[in-house]
């Protein structure tokens, strides 16, 4: 197996992780955004407990993808995490007080304690969404690395107009994503209310990734090159956007399921998207993107290295995968609440 092989399968590993990362915590990330719009306390706790037993299994896949990354593309992981340092710390502290806010926010009647938490959680919730999303639409726009493939920026420089767009198109993809998994999860008059949500969430989604896809072509035209030379690839933003536009079709249908699932492929297919648009390039360099990127090749760990990762990572994925199939099975269906409910 060729040196390309390894590196290119590592890429694989991560850009799987970072696609399971943000299907499965995105929503719960998307219901975190929406909280404060419940209408009473009744609401917020079943918003709680549509997630309580699945969000910090979700976090999994993020300890992941940064363990990947650090593992398999040391260098890319240092000039990342080093660049990104104060959206690094942002997104630590927002993982902290959304956790908190989830196991504090009920363990006391009063209503300003209570109030005080769910905004702590909101917050966190729509800080890590806009973050994640401004990190990625910095990678595509690139950010300033010197030929010794050392950041020389500073953190205003991450505050432009093109990651933040990405960065709202994530808050509004995450928010719809999470609006269709608390339908699911729902009966009654919130569920009818609910399905208002959804409506409103997917036509504000579209009108973002719009916006966003004619940002692309102007900030970063070199996303669409190795679609133009295989033009086969471009089925996968035609099946994105049929995918898209299949959710509220399903959900007119009254197929939440199948609303979830189409939500979900939307968000393979955007990644999927990134990642051919990037590849091989892990951090692009905008001062001389040809020479002073970290790409795949340039930054990877030694052979045996890689080989060896991939041997845990055979044997890692799959427990990690029917440990989540199982929790998922276990508290499948609509939420009840009790005396042991959030």
């Amino acid at each position: 197996m060729s040196a390309f092989t390894f590196d290119f399968l590592w890429y694989i590993v991560v850009i799987t992780a970072l696609i399971f990362y943000a299907v499965l915590d995105g929503f719960d990330l998307g219901v975190g955004c929406l909280h404060l719009f419940a209408r009473n306390d009744n609401e917020r706790r079943i918003f709680l407990n549509a997630i309580g037993p699945v969000w910090d299994g979700n976090e999994v896949w993020l300890v992941i993808v940064g363990g990947a990354l650090f593992a398999g593309f040391p260098e890319a992981f240092a000039t990342i995490f080093s660049s990104f340092y104060v959206f690094s710390m942002l997104l630590l502290f927002g993982l902290i007080f959304r956790a908190v806010s989830i196991e504090f926010r009920s363990k006391h009647g009063s209503k300003r304690w209570r109030k005080n938490w769910d905004i702590a959680f909101c917050c966190a919730s729509v800080l890590i969404a806009f973050g994640t999303g401004l990190v990625l639409g910095n990678l595509i726009e690139g950010i300033p690395l010197d030929a010794h493939k050392d950041f020389i920026g500073n953190f205003l420089g991450f505050i432009r107009p093109y990651p933040i767009l990405f960065g709202i198109t994530t808050v509004t993809l995450f928010s719809m994503h999470g609006s269709i998994y608390l339908v699911m999860k729902t009966e009654g008059s919130l569920h009818q209310h609910l399905k208002q949500w959804v409506s409103k969430c997917i036509k504000t989604f579209i009108v973002c990734y719009f916006l966003l896809t004619l940002a692309t072509f102007y900030f970063a035209p070199y996303m669409t090159a190795r679609m133009r030379e295989h033009p086969s690839l471009f089925l996968i933003p035609l099946a994105a956007v049929l995918i898209i536009f299949n959710i509220p079709r399903q959900m007119k249908k009254e197929n939440n399921g199948w609303a979830f699932i189409s939500s979900c492929l939307s968000i393979l297919g955007l990644l999927s998207l990134f990642s051919i648009g990037t590849f091989p390039t892990l951090v692009r360099s905008s001062i001389n993107p040809e020479n002073y990127s970290l790409v795949i090749s340039n930054s990877a760990s030694s052979q045996m290295t890689l080989k060896i990762l991939l041997t845990i990572v055979l044997i890692g994925i799959p427990l990690v995968l029917a440990y989540g199939t199982y929790v998922y099975r276990v508290f499948r269906g609509k939420v009840k609440l009790d005396d042991h409910s959030y």
